[in-house]
């Protein structure tokens, strides 16, 4: 038997090891250069992305704007006499209507003094009849000389302070009148009134009016808000255009919202716009008259506003969402005829009905790019779905 050396045998599988690598690499080889003509690049297809035209349809265009409430009219309710107060003929917070009795003010002492007057006008009538009577008896027996002319100088004289007395009286009973009127506070106009502010017994007008409650008109009610300069004239420039005047633009309808309800639901009318503009702030004044028949509004309220100016018949719109914006402003995806996706700036309008109004640099064939926006980029090829932009169900108010 012979003796196998160590060394020799790990020399043998050393070089074993080395000629089977040497012939893996081969055969790597030689499969690369088998699959070398087949394994060419093969470029992913477009990406699908929804496109579409924009809506074509009439816009109105509307000044917008926040405003506050106020009333047409408010009244502080006062004692015009002095007395005691003697009785509050109403509810704290009620509705009334006009000449609705609301205060009592002692009224015995302004009675008497009006009766008094009166009495004392009944005595200066009976004495402008007794001198009128004299005057003309003396008138009589001056013609006859039966009387000299100083006697009946003297009855004329008498009879002008009879008169003068009576027309005194007269007034004096006028002015009873007056105040006994005004022991009795009644509301100047339908509205609601507030809690009184004195109570009954307390003497009140002793050195000046003294106020018992406030009277508030709730319907209709005003809307004043303010309007910028380019608004103003963005108004005016349309009022030129249709060849309204300045009292025409005073009919111009306004919608009126709070900030808890949805839309514009109250309607009225303009009513004011100032004549000159605030240099200050760069706004016109303007109110508007709102009916208020359920006293929804209540003055003091902040509401939102907006004024119809005018409307546009073929407006371009799309989805507030299609819109991206960097540095340069808004813009928009456009499809080309090449199906290449093309950034185009355009001009911004308000929301209508969901939808924003596009002002410039789109036109009604344009193809735009409506959803997928991140997974695209000007200059890149797609494969366009072409759809349809859903309108919002058009808003009653």
């Amino acid at each position: 038997m012979t003796a196998t050396n160590p060394a020799t045998a790990a020399r043998r599988n050393g070089a074993w090891r080395h000629i089977g690598r040497v012939l893996s690499a081969a055969a790597s080889v030689a499969l690369l250069a088998g699959c070398e003509d087949k394994n060419t690049f093969v470029a992913p297809p477009p990406p699908k992305v929804d496109v579409a035209t924009p809506v074509q349809r009439p816009v109105t265009r509307y000044i917008e704007a926040t405003g506050n409430t106020a009333p047409i009219k408010s009244v502080d309710l006062v004692a015009r006499v002095q007395g005691f107060l003697q009785s509050i003929d109403y509810q704290d917070g009620t509705f009334v209507k006009q000449g609705t009795q609301l205060f009592t003010i002692e009224p015995e002492t302004y009675k008497l003094k009006l009766e008094q007057a009166q009495a004392a006008e009944i005595g200066a009538q009976a004495s402008v009849r007794q001198a009128e009577a004299d005057y003309k008896r003396q008138a009589e027996l001056v013609q006859r000389q039966a009387v000299s002319q100083a006697t009946l100088d003297t009855s004329t004289s008498n009879r002008d302070n009879a008169q003068a007395n009576l027309q005194q009286a007269q007034a004096n009973t006028k002015l009873a009148e007056v105040n006994y009127g005004y022991t009795k506070v009644t509301a100047p106009f339908d509205g609601i009134v507030s809690a009184h502010m004195v109570s009954v017994g307390e003497l009140v007008g002793v050195s000046s009016p003294t106020q018992l409650a406030t009277i508030v008109a709730m319907d209709p009610i005003y809307v004043n808000f303010t309007v910028n300069e380019q608004d103003v004239l963005r108004i005016r420039a349309e009022a030129t255009r249709r060849g309204l005047t300045p009292a025409d633009m005073k009919q111009f309808p306004i919608q009126v919202g709070l900030q808890t309800e949805t839309g514009y639901p109250h309607e009225g009318k303009l009513d004011y716009v100032s004549p000159t503009l605030n240099q200050s702030t760069g706004t016109l004044a303007v109110r508007g008259l709102i009916a208020n028949d359920k006293r929804v509004l209540v003055p003091g309220y902040f509401v939102r506003v907006r004024v119809p100016f005018s409307q546009e018949k073929d407006s371009l719109l799309v989805p507030d969402a299609a819109l991206g914006s960097d540095q340069g402003g808004r813009y928009l995806l456009v499809v080309n005829g090449d199906n290449v996706v093309e950034q185009r700036k355009v001009q911004i309008g308000p929301l209508d009905n969901g939808l924003r109004v596009i002002e410039s640099g789109l036109k009604p064939d344009d193809r735009i790019v409506i959803a997928g926006l991140l997974r695209v980029i000007p200059g890149q090829k797609i494969d366009p779905q072409v759809t349809k932009i859903e309108q919002p169900q058009a808003s009653s108010k």
